[in-house]
C-alpha cells in the first residue's frame, strides 16, 4: 500500500512539473509543441526535410 501511495505521489509531482512547463511556454513554443504532437504535421515536416536533404526543395525565388 505504501508503494502505491509513493507511485501516486510521483505521478502527481510529474503532472505538476508538466503544468509548470506548459504555463511557462510562450505562444511560439506552444505552436511548435502542437506541431510536434500532431502526427500529420510531423509527417509533413519529416517529408519536407527529406526532400530538402535530397535537394528537391522549391527555391524561395519560385514561391
Amino acid at each position: 500500500m505504501e508503494e502505491a501511495l509513493k507511485e501516486k505521489e510521483t505521478k502527481l509531482v510529474a503532472r505538476r512539473r508538466l503544468v509548470h512547463l506548459l504555463i511557462s511556454l510562450n505562444p511560439d513554443e506552444i505552436e511548435t509543441l502542437e506541431l510536434l504532437l500532431d502526427a500529420d504535421a510531423n509527417g509533413n515536416i519529416r517529408v519536407s526535410l527529406e526532400k530538402l536533404d535530397q535537394g528537391k526543395g522549391i527555391p524561395l525565388a519560385q514561391w
